[in-house]
């Protein structure tokens, strides 16, 4: 590729005439950009370019980069490119080079490694670090050896495993519009306008700004972020606990050590509060501007903000140092819940749902902001990983269960180390220097008074011992504010009973006492009347309190499956279930004597499946209402299935508002003659439909013959509008290709074809939800899968009630991450 002017081959190879390509001149010499432009040309590729010596450096990645470290994408080198370049986006002429439509797809800054250098890069690898909107973190570039004749030079673009890893799918699936103007790849080839606001001031900018927001999609206006940020409300507290809770109604995280917060934004608005309500935006500085660059819709998000130690590790101390603006360190959000969304108050759905939408809306997050992980059942591993690292704990929380702003049993801590708060008393100096502390004397709240904890005289550096030594100068008084014994109190300098200290200890004494204690450093964010001992209590059992009776008689009995076998599964399954059947109208087949038997629809109950199964008021086509049957927890589902239900089928729109659906379904149903790779090509053929529209989508198995394709919806559209769209999209595919498809449900027009079901959209159609059992032979599944292990299933009933291990180790993999949730509302048409 050496050539004495870089831009030699990129100029000859264009007539710049014809192409709104710019001309190639070579730029400043110390730049580090990045770019990549969607490319769809002879074929749909994703030109990567770095920016250095002046130029781009191109690699075409044919099949578009991955973030799932096991992807080795294929990434031709071609002709350097100009910084100029970094701009472009449009349409290159049909018959000139590289024809075809370009998107701008992502943008940011790149340096290598610590220990490398772009110099690598003529040695056939480049170790590198991206900050990009979309592509972030670690990867590698390297040059496979040629082959025979081969010119052109061939590499392999690789995701290195870090906190930006994820699955095949996450990246190039999920975001298909234009960084820059919110186009998707059709609205470009059409010439929908793109808006330069570059050296506009005044009226001029105001009026280029009308017409972007006339031109921009509607997906990306709803995250202008018009809307006021949503308001503090008081955060979910951990029960301390001496064991980790068992069974599969678990969902584990790492307890992170820092300070809790709650994140209120919207689109460029940030607040960030502390548990207690405190306004801290400007002390988490530079996180909120980072979550503004975001754009998010409006969403109230709980998490912590931590900064890393020297090992990669939150660390308490260097939060507070950082915090007092020492140290070097990044602060960090990890996220961990969402209690609203767009106006909607999520606080009453599922622990796992709520985690799944958080997954959704804050996608590979940012430099600084990520979605903290979880794992459902498995917590005693976790918890082992995590005192082997040296870290604090673990957090247990019920899958099913809602949010509730006190502390409670649905959430637990469970402690590698104890570690508490403790109100100081008072403080005593060292012998040596008379200027430095040497122990701080500890108390804590016990009714309406303080009671004495001890002393801890370890843990003062020369890092916190400043601050801490002028805090407890300003707040002398001459008594102890409770009583501590005489042996206890000599030397000791007394303090007004306000500052809070988090403690490391061994135990408590049967005086009360902490023994071996270690000074962690000051909690601003909590208040000293607050703070009371805490005890370890018995981990409570996860137990459901549904019995099912005639566990053994055949449900399935070409299968050999009984009732209490099928009941094991939904038990099993019921946190993967639950962010997609938990409060969303339903009906269920029941098959009360098996599925050989008589099986029938129910969708209302006049109060017989007892109190887990709750009933929401909606009005039917003649005017009045009706009973429809929802559940909000497991024991909810076993209740059903308690009364002889296989099957669950659901609404596409919640409880909440029944009349917004927050989802599309195209079900693909195929004659009785295709073969099942006819309904996959299928199923691909309507994902880029869907794409071009800018709509991301998703694959499911149905359980039984066909696939549907699940496009999430912001709910905002209401049933009339997402009824018509899913119409008018079905018509024209079968108006297209009219010997594959047909949009009619008739027997007659369906032979040798595939119906594209779109009835579904409709208020009051339900569809089969994932990981249902389905009423057939083998008592198969309805699962969901990624869009790329799709071309190696041979049947829509590839699982069964036998697969629940496997099933429910891929509803928590990095793959199956975030399926099903994108927020996109419905497009304009």
């Amino acid at each position: 590729m050496a050539d004495a002017d870089p831009l030699s081959a990129y100029n000859r190879k264009r007539d710049f005439s014809r192409t709104r390509e710019p001309a190639g001149r070579r730029g400043r010499r110390q730049g580090n950009g990045f770019i990549v432009q969607k490319h769809d040309a002879t074929r749909l590729h994703y030109d990567f370019r770095l920016e250095m010596d002046g130029v781009l450096k191109s690699w075409a990645v044919t099949r578009g980069p991955s973030i799932d470290p096991a992807d080795k994408r294929l990434a031709v080198r071609t002709e350097d490119h100009p910084l100029s370049y970094a701009t472009f986006e449009g349409t290159i002429p049909k018959g000139e080079y590289g024809g075809g439509t370009v998107m701008l797809w992502d943008e940011g800054t790149w340096e290598p490694v610590p220990g490398k250098s772009a110099s690598d890069l003529e040695k056939g690898h480049l170790h590198f670090i991206l900050h990009g909107e979309r592509m972030r973190g670690e990867w590698l570039l390297i040059r496979l050896k040629p082959r025979g004749r081969e010119k052109r030079e061939n590499w392999l673009l690789r995701k290195i495993e870090d906190a930006h890893a994820g699955s095949a799918d996450d990246l190039i699936a999920r975001n298909l519009t234009s960084i820059r103007s919110g186009r998707t790849m059709a609205e470009i080839a059409a010439g929908a306008p793109a808006i330069s606001l570059k050296g506009k001031k005044g009226k001029a900018f105001d009026a280029a700004m009308a017409q972007a927001d006339r031109a921009v999609p509607a997906k990306r206006r709803a995250r202008a972020g018009s809307d006021r940020p949503p308001p503090f409300q008081p955060p979910q507290l951990a029960t301390l606990v001496d064991a980790v809770p068992t069974g599969n109604g678990w969902m584990h995280e790492i307890k992170y050590d820092g300070y809790r917060c709650l994140v209120s934004a919207s689109g460029g608005k940030v607040r960030i509060f502390t548990r207690s309500g405190l306004d801290w935006t400007d002390r988490f500085a530079p996180l909120p501007a980072e979550i503004a660059a975001m754009n998010l819709p409006g969403a109230l998000i709980d998490g912590e903000v931590v900064a890393l130690g020297s090992d990669g590790n939150p660390d308490f101390s260097t939060l507070q140092q950082l915090l007092k603006g020492e140290g070097k360190a990044a602060l960090h959000l990890f996220a961990f819940d969402l209690l609203q969304l767009d106006g909607q108050d999520l606080t009453a759905m599922p622990n796992i749902g709520r985690k799944e939408k958080l997954a959704a809306l804050l996608g590979e997050g940012a430099a600084h902001v990520h979605v903290g992980d979880h794992v459902v059942g498995a917590g005693e591993r976790l918890f082992q990983a995590m005192c082997g690292a040296g870290q604090e704990g673990i957090i247990s929380k019920r899958a099913d269960a809602p949010y509730r702003g006190a502390r409670t049993k649905n959430w637990l801590k469970v402690k590698c180390t104890r570690r508490q708060e403790f109100v100081i008393v008072g403080w005593t100096l060292s012998g040596a220097s008379g200027r430095s502390i040497r122990n701080l004397l500890l108390g804590q709240r016990e009714g309406e008074g303080l009671v004495y904890a001890g002393k801890v005289g370890t843990g003062f550096n020369a890092a916190n011992s400043a601050g801490l030594v002028a805090a407890l100068g300003k707040r002398g008084r001459k008594t102890a504010a409770l009583s501590v014994p005489r042996s206890e109190s000599r030397g000791a300098q007394w303090v007004r009973p306000d500052l809070v200290a988090e403690i490391a200890f061994a135990e408590f004494t049967a005086e009360n006492i902490v023994r071996h204690a270690s000074f962690l450093g000051l909690r601003e964010d909590k208040a000293a009347r607050e703070v009371r001992r805490e005890e370890a209590m018995p981990t409570p059992e996860a137990q459901s309190s549904i019995q099912i009776s005639n566990p053994d008689r055949l449900i399935f009995p070409e299968a050999k499956i009984t009732k209490g076998e099928l009941a094991e599964y939904y038990a099993r399954m019921g946190a993967a279930m639950l962010p997609w059947i938990a409060r969303r109208p339903i009906s269920l087949v029941r098959c009360p004597q098996g599925r050989a038997k008589k099986c029938f629809f129910q969708k209302h109950d006049s109060g017989s499946f007892g109190d887990h199964v709750k009933h929401v008021p909606i009005r039917e086509k003649e005017g009045n209402e009706e009973d429809y049957l929802y559940i909000e927890d497991s024991d909810g589902l076993l209740a059903c299935v308690q009364m002889g239900a296989i099957e669950f089928h659901g609404w596409g729109s919640g409880v909440a508002d029944v009349e917004r659906p927050d989802r599309m379904i195209f079900d693909l149903d195929p004659d009785e003659g295709l073969d099942f790779e006819d309904v996959k090509k299928a199923a691909r053929d309507i994902r880029r439909a869907l794409e071009d529209m800018g709509l991301a989508s998703f694959a499911m198995l149905s359980g039984g013959k066909g696939i549907h394709v699940v496009v999430p919806l912001t709910p905002q559209a209401q049933w009339p509008e997402v009824k018509d769209f899913a119409d008018r999209f079905a018509r024209a595919l079968a108006a297209q290709e009219p010997d594959r498809f047909t949009a009619t449900m008739s027997k007659a027009k369906r032979k040798g074809r595939i119906f594209i079901d779109w009835l579904r959209n409709q208020r009051g159609a339900t569809a089969v939800l994932p990981y249902v059992v389905r009423a057939r032979e083998l008592a198969s599944v309805a699962a969901p899968v990624t869009w790329e292990e799709l071309d190696g299933i041979e049947s829509a009933a590839h699982f069964t009630v036998k697969d629940a291990a496997l099933l429910l180790d891929r509803a928590s993999s990095r793959d199956l991450r975030g399926w099903g949730e994108a927020h996109q509302p419905l497009p304009a048409h």
